[in-house]
């Protein structure tokens, strides 16, 4: 994501930015200061007069003191750009208050007082997407994490629990349709042409969970019966026009439901479901109680204009916003620094399901590639934090992969160690014991320890120390015993150093190198700085496959024989393991050729065994095609400059480019009889989604090594494509090459599509991303194209997001592609603050690469951090990547 020009002095620019100007340096919140909120809000009353350009909200809260907390003689109520109309005690005016830093100061005397502010805002002017902002002609609310403040005065925190009603009224033909949390029960006629409704959630609830919807849309509607016998309303609630697109979603969440009653014993607790789709959002879904906001790309989806990754995306991100129902909402966060409480525990929650329902072998190298492309790096980088982090200045920023993914992975490794049986009787025990209750991550910790009969003393660390821990591999063979040897080492991070070992559990096995057999799966676990483990029965150094199921998120270091990696990647029955295998395989020679650890012999004798091992994978029947399709995959670019300690951005696109290029001509007619056999496969046809997938890695080896053949196959493929599976990958391998066939295919694409904001996305997506030496002056067109918008999150990720993931141009040796990203984050920053400061971090990657362009992605760091202005969220990015 990234502009050519500086915009930070253009008239739109000016235009945009109305928020008055935020500090630099907002204060440091931690952990350790804590304290519980002076006051109970047992109930909130909420009355809004909706309009685009002026909604009046009334808040009558209901507060006590709160017996647990320390005396206040005020209550401190949070706004952030409110316009404050009247405020009230006990039904009397109240001219005493006063204001700190956009918070409302009120005095207040007894032990329990009836509190109204009326306020109004201005939904069409709220850019930033948080709080209640207008989305082509409806209105919506985001308000995790802090975005109620930007509604009405409140203490928005997550530990203050209320219960809400809401009575919305607005014109009826702008707004036909008026959602809010929990159960409808009332509804009206008002007058000139206006209606109500009332809705009340019977489940008390932190602020950041409020959501309201008010606008002209439709719905796909059914039923769900629960185990308990409730019978309760589902509505995935779109415009008109993409109604036809919400099948998939309706059934992904009656499946959601199913399963979490099936796997986790959770039921469903209002009667009512409702989800909507909006195409302006800052994420990519909001478990708000009862009533979802989904970002479209999230809901809407058939085979012509969504691929199999995005059905399993629609899928997996309906599940995961359900799951929050117990993990979230029910039990929710005491506070901010226990987000991964929430988060960490539903994604495992989302991937459990979607092993479930799509195989858990690709499923699980999938999720394993995410890590690795988006935590690894955020842990070895300046902006690592653990997953329960100490401090933050800006909540928004603590949104990261390492609170999600690697909060999961964290889980996982307890779920490993203790069975899903006796995890299950842990995870019972947290949701009984602290239903209605705002928990700590040590709540969880403490209830799987009861419930599973484990000690996660040394577990904890965990939860408080940053870092990828580094597991050292060696291994020794004499008279029958093999002698495993395991070493671990958490590295440095920003204000943690001399780390204590932590607690790792390994999955391994043994293989017999004749028969290609192990005697079963083991686990160790690893709670030393330094240990060893013994194996009996074995004639002959067996061949080892370690962290199989990746049953710990560490780097596993090791030095195996060429060979021995070659084995396991054709023959290990761990599908992860495999898949490892032949990724240490291509790493190991890319990393080593790009680092100069290569002659020229070194280079053939290591692409002989990338070609061996890969031939094996292209003619191994017994294998399905979307494990083959795993299995093609070469490790980005991304994840191979992870593997160095100083990158050369450049060298490692050369040596990936050339491997792929020897093993497209070295493999040729493998390559051509695969095609040949999986073009055959009908799209509803047994294994076509592993067709589809293969199809296109084919097109990606034929693309480096004979790309007019690779632009001959990928048009046809492209030409009769009854899906967007198949014309997205030949377009992609297109994008990429200097043909007629790239021009014509991307107008017929735009053409096709125009007027479909998801499917246009992928357009820019599609150029952004790709491999053409050209990309950075496409990203210039591209950003002056009539269909480009800065007010639309979708569409500058779109952009700008995949461009910054491309390493072969946004690390052009000019320095341009940093220039693009900075300039892009100055302009953004007034406009969307939690986007723009999205785009840091890959500039925050400076330490990591070879010293010329380091320079260069510094100066841009500086550059952005002078700027004036800025927002809390992107200065906090920018001062963390440079200090």
């Amino acid at each position: 994501m990234d502009i050519a020009r500086n915009p930070a002095v253009t008239e739109e620019n000016t235009q945009l930015a109305d928020a008055p100007p935020e500090p630099k340096q907002p204060p440091l919140i931690r952990r350790e200061d804590y304290q519980p909120f002076p006051w109970l809000v047992p109930q909130i009353a909420m009355k809004f007069d909706l309009g685009l350009e002026a909604t009046r909200v009334v808040s009558t809260l209901t507060v006590a003191r709160n017996g647990n907390a320390h005396h206040s003689p005020t209550i401190r109520l949070n706004g952030d750009g409110l316009e404050l109309v009247s405020v009230t005690v006990d039904g009397e005016p109240v001219t005493d208050w006063s204001m700190d830093e956009g918070d409302l100061i009120l005095p207040l005397s007894g032990d329990a007082h009836e509190i109204e502010i009326a306020t109004e805002i201005d939904p069409a002017a709220n850019t930033q997407l948080m709080g209640l902002y207008a989305s082509n002609g409806m209105l919506c609310t985001q308000c995790e994490a802090e975005g109620f403040r930007r509604i009405t005065f409140f203490p928005d925190r997550p530990d203050v629990l209320s219960t809400y009603t809401v009575r919305m009224s607005g014109s009826k033909e702008q707004f036909p349709i008026l959602l809010c949390n929990g159960n409808k029960v009332a509804e009206g006629e008002g007058e000139n042409g206006t209606h109500w409704a009332e809705w009340h959630d019977p489940w008390p609830k932190p602020s950041y969970l409020f959501a309201l919807v008010a606008g002209d849309l439709v719905a796909n509607s059914g039923t769900f019966t629960t185990c308990g016998g409730r019978e309760v309303e589902l509505n995935v609630w779109v415009r008109e026009a993409d109604l036809a697109r919400t099948d998939h979603a309706v059934e992904s969440l009656r499946k959601s439901m199913q399963w979490d009653e099936e796997v986790f014993g959770r039921e469903y607790d209002l009667d009512l479901y409702n989800i909507v789709a909006v195409s302006d959002f800052n994420m990519g879904a909001m478990e708000n109680k009862g009533l979802n906001v989904f970002n479209t790309k999230y809901v809407l989806a058939d085979p012509d204009t969504a691929t199999d990754a995005d059905f399993d995306a629609v899928e997996g991100v309906i599940a995961h916003e359900y799951f929050h129902n117990w993990s979230g909402n029910r039990v929710t966060c005491r506070d901010w620094f226990q987000l991964s409480l929430k988060e960490g525990f539903t994604v495992l929650r989302d991937q459990l399901f979607s092993q479930d329902m799509q195989g858990e072998a690709v499923k699980r190298i999938e999720d394993v590639r995410i890590l690795r492309s988006a935590q690894f790096p955020e842990d070895s980088g300046p902006l690592a934090h653990p997953i329960r982090p100490d401090s933050f200045r800006e909540i928004s920023n603590f949104y990261t992969a390492t609170v999600y993914n690697k909060g999961a992975e964290v889980i996982r490794m307890m779920r490993t160690m203790a069975g899903p049986e006796k995890f299950r009787a842990g995870t019972d025990l947290y949701f009984d014991r602290h239903d209605g209750e705002a928990a700590t991550c040590e709540d969880f910790i403490k209830a799987i320890e009861d419930g599973a009969g484990l000690d996660l003393k040394q577990f904890r660390l965990w939860y408080s120390q940053a870092g990828t821990p580094k597991v050292g591999v060696g291994m020794e063979h004499s008279g029958g015993t093999v002698t495993l040897r395991l070493t671990q080492h958490v590295p440095d991070t920003p204000g943690q150093s001399n780390k204590q070992p932590m607690q790792i559990p390994l999955k391994l096995a043994l293989f017999d190198r004749d028969s290609g057999e192990h005697d079963g799966e083991k686990l160790v676990v690893l709670d030393k700085a330094e240990d060893t483990f013994t194996f009996d029965g074995f004639a002959k150094p067996p061949v080892l496959s370690i962290n199989r199921g990746f049953s710990a998120p560490v780097t596993i270091e090791r030095s195996l024989a060429s060979e021995d990696l070659v084995f396991l990647a054709a023959r290990d029955d761990d599908s992860f393991a495999r898949y490892e295998a032949m990724q240490e395989l291509v790493v190991g020679h890319i990393v080593a050729a790009a680092g100069d650890g290569l002659n020229e012999a070194g280079r053939e004798a290591g692409r002989a065994a990338i070609r061996e091992a890969l031939g094996a994978i292209l003619t191994d029947e017994s294998l399905d095609d979307s494990m083959r399709g795993e299995l093609m995959m070469l490790p980005s670019q991304t994840y191979l400059m992870e593997q160095m300690l100083v990158a050369d951005p450049g060298r490692i696109h050369a040596e990936r480019e050339g491997l792929k290029a020897f093993l497209g001509e070295a493999l040729k007619s493998e390559f051509h009889a695969l095609y040949d056999r999986v073009e055959k496969v009908p799209y509803d046809g047994e294994g076509a989604r592993g067709a589809r997938k293969v199809k296109t890695q084919v097109l990606v080896y034929a693309a480096a090594s004979d790309p007019d053949k690779a632009s001959e196959l990928a048009a046809h493929q492209y030409a009769k494509a009854d899906n967007m599976t198949d014309r997205q990958g030949a377009l992609m391998v297109l994008a990429g090459l200097h043909t007629a066939a790239r021009t014509d295919k991307l107008i017929d694409f735009y053409r096709r599509y125009q007027g479909n904001e998801l499917v246009i996305d992928k357009w820019f997506s599609l150029q952004a991303i790709s491999l053409h030496p050209n990309a950075i002056e496409h990203v210039k067109a591209l950003r002056d194209h009539e269909d480009f918008t800065m007010r639309n999150p979708n569409r500058v990720r779109a952009l700008y997001m995949a461009f910054a993931g491309n390493p072969q141009a946004f690390h052009a040796e000019t320095g341009e592609g940093y220039r693009m990203i900075a300039d892009l984050i100055l302009e953004l920053d007034p406009i969307n603050a939690q986007t723009a400061a999205r785009f840091v971090p890959s500039l925050g990657r400076w330490r990591r690469i070879e010293p010329v362009r380091a320079a260069l992605m510094r100066q841009e760091l500086e550059r952005i951090a002078a700027a004036p202005n800025l927002s809390r969220d992107t200065y906090e990015q920018v001062s963390r990547s440079l200090g």
